[in-house]
């Protein structure tokens, strides 16, 4: 005898609540850390830029041994010696000097090699803003954490010394206290070690550099104090450090994260400009920015001398703001990808 309905399952639509709940399943057990990366691994330019900041952070670290591989420094003057540079200081040969032996070339006047003063410099601007950077997020994070949860005469004192800080012109305030903060370490009739230079850059960059993620920190502790979290960690009679440490701080790191990333490209650019006004790091110690000194002053005879270093710089703060922006999508639950 035939069945008289259909059988179960047959000539039924599906039910959209199916493909919802196999989705759902998937994402059980994950940490958020674990959904952030595969967001992330989702997004083809921000994996591209990851390698390319990459390459440039490895490029600094591993400058001497790429320097002795390809069997030149930057300190020698190898067009001077060799006799490659003409009457004028420009090099010989044409583009720049490129050929077999000087991939990027030689610069102008002194024939110092271009890809090892790129690659010094690059390790020199790259250490020195991420220096400023680190130190700079620790002291935002522990201002904006002490603001938003202590409230009260502390937010008010503390956000009143943020803003007299952030009305200050920066790049004015670099120039003119760079010299000043050298004459504490150095008389100015002795010689200059390279490292009172770096100390000071890392210093006066880093007065300037805290404020607007301790703002940020504030903000974001402001929310999350009212909590029901929060409320019952105070109700469990748990220390205010003990409220920040496991209770904030694990909240607010993606922040953090994504702030670093674009704190970093703008402390190297303020760097190199240092260096190209004269306020930063001094021949013959390589530097991103001296390198735009230089070009500047020979561009008109040779203009190939700034297009490495040129090139260079827009790869890496386009990377890096575009690698920010990738972190910040794949640390929001609310992206859709």
């Amino acid at each position: 005898m035939e069945p008289s309905g259909p059988l179960p399952g047959e000539g039924q639509s599906p039910d959209p609540a199916d493909g919802l709940e196999v989705k759902t399943s998937e994402l059980v057990g994950r940490s958020p850390g674990r959904l952030a990366w595969i967001r992330f691994k989702r997004d083809k330019v921000g994996i591209l830029c990851a390698f390319t900041v990459l390459g440039f952070i490895v490029i600094a670290l591993a400058a001497p041994l790429i320097s002795k591989l390809y069997g030149k420094d930057p300190y020698q003057l190898y067009g001077q010696d060799r006799g490659l540079l003409n009457s004028y200081g420009t090099p010989l040969k044409p583009n720049g000097g490129i050929d077999g032996d000087f991939w990027f070339g030689l610069e102008p006047h002194l024939g110092r090699d271009v890809f090892t003063l790129l690659i010094y410099g690059i390790r020199t601007s790259l250490l020195i803003a991420l220096a400023v950077t680190v130190v700079a997020v620790i002291i935002g994070v522990l201002v904006g954490l002490v603001q938003g949860y202590m409230g009260g005469r502390t937010d008010y004192f503390l956000g009143r010394f943020s803003d007299l800080m952030l009305s200050f012109p920066q790049q004015l305030f670099f120039i003119a206290f760079t010299p000043v903060i050298v004459a504490l370490f150095v008389s100015p009739t002795d010689d200059e070690p390279t490292y009172v230079r770096v100390v000071a850059l890392i210093l006066v960059q880093l007065i300037l550099g805290w404020m607007t993620i301790g703002r940020l920190i504030r903000a974001q502790v402001l929310s999350l104090r009212e909590r029901e979290f929060i409320e019952a960690a105070r109700l469990s009679r748990a220390s205010g450090w003990r409220i920040i440490r496991k209770e904030l701080l694990p909240n607010i790191w993606s922040t953090v994260l994504v702030q670093s990333t674009l704190l970093l490209p703008v402390n190297v650019t303020a760097e190199a400009g240092l260096s190209y006004l004269g306020v930063g790091v001094h021949n013959p110690t390589p530097d991103w920015g001296l390198l735009f000194q230089s070009g500047a002053t020979y561009y008109d005879s040779d203009l190939t001398f700034m297009f490495f270093p040129g090139i260079a710089m827009v790869l890496f703060v386009v990377a890096f703001n575009l690698l920010g922006d990738s972190v910040r999508d794949a640390l929001d639950p609310k992206t859709v990808r």
